[in-house]
């Protein structure tokens, strides 16, 4: 039997600026978005019947039935498989793991069969095009519009969730406004690391206050993340709940997730790089 092995990455929204609604309720984007070098695993292979089994630990309260996205993906691909997802993200936390999993999916059943990978992805949900690009980009519209960025500099993170799932459409639901300014039309060059970070702090992510009114534990990661010695900005990614921290090195990063992980047991933490593929 053939098996495709992929790893699916988390997410990260650097920004996410919600730029208009249109008249079916659908919020359009403006997202600078960059992937981490930890994620969930995934081994397909085609089969019979679509059969998926989810283990991990992070597997707690992922459905292994056709409510998740990989299952989701593999009829809109037509393709019947044996998956085993290998859950390591946290579920519902604004990393697009359920997307980034579904993207994986996709792709090796494109490899596996031979066939090409449908258009109209994004039916599966707004990050599924970038998940499929895999790479630093640009995501716009509802998700659908993927712009390539390059020579963007690494950076190094820790990404903390409180292990409490944040319903995105809860959170849109308490947004105060939709008709925010998106980024500069023309993204800056940036010398470093310290240019993009300082560059950030200028820009946004238009559902931390609703997302903090709907769960306010988000606020006490905020005020736990920004004190961490060398944090230099803090930012919540997607919709929820999963927060980050930006340092100048991976040390700094690595030595704040350690006392994170000390102050809060019973937190997620992982210290990551960033935009390390691109």
């Amino acid at each position: 039997m053939t098996v495709s092995e992929r790893f699916a990455p988390a997410k990260i929204n650097l920004t996410l600026h919600v730029t208009g609604r249109r008249a079916d309720g659908y919020h359009e984007l403006d997202s600078l978005v960059v992937f981490a070098d930890i994620g969930d695993r995934l081994h397909v292979a085609r089969s019979d019947t679509t059969m998926l089994t989810v283990d991990g630990p992070m597997a707690a309260g992922v459905p292994a039935d056709d409510s998740n996205l990989v299952v989701k993906a593999a009829a809109l691909m037509g393709v019947p498989a044996d998956i085993h997802l290998e859950k390591h993200l946290p579920n519902a936390a604004g990393l697009g793991g359920g997307s980034s999993d579904a993207a994986a999916t996709l792709n090796a059943l494109a490899e596996l069969s031979g066939r090409a990978v449908p258009e109209d992805v994004i039916r599966l949900g707004a990050d599924i095009p970038v998940c499929l690009y895999g790479r630093t980009a640009r995501m716009r519209g509802l998700g659908e519009i993927v712009e390539p960025v390059t020579d963007l500099p690494v950076l190094h993170a820790v990404l903390v969730n409180p292990k409490l799932p944040v319903m995105t459409r809860e959170v849109f639901a308490g947004l105060e406004r939709a008709d925010n300014p998106g980024m500069p039309e023309a993204l800056p060059e940036f010398d470093g690391a310290s240019a993009l970070i300082e560059w950030l702090a200028t820009m946004r992510n238009d559902l931390e206050a609703p997302a903090i009114q709907a769960e306010p534990v988000i606020q006490q990661v905020f005020d736990v993340l920004s004190v961490t010695p060398g944090c230099l900005l803090t930012r919540m990614s997607g919709s929820g709940g999963t927060c980050f921290g930006l340092y100048s090195d991976a040390e700094t990063a690595a030595s704040a997730a350690g006392r994170l992980q000390e102050q809060q047991p019973g937190w997620w933490v992982e210290a990551v790089r960033l935009n390390a593929v691109s």
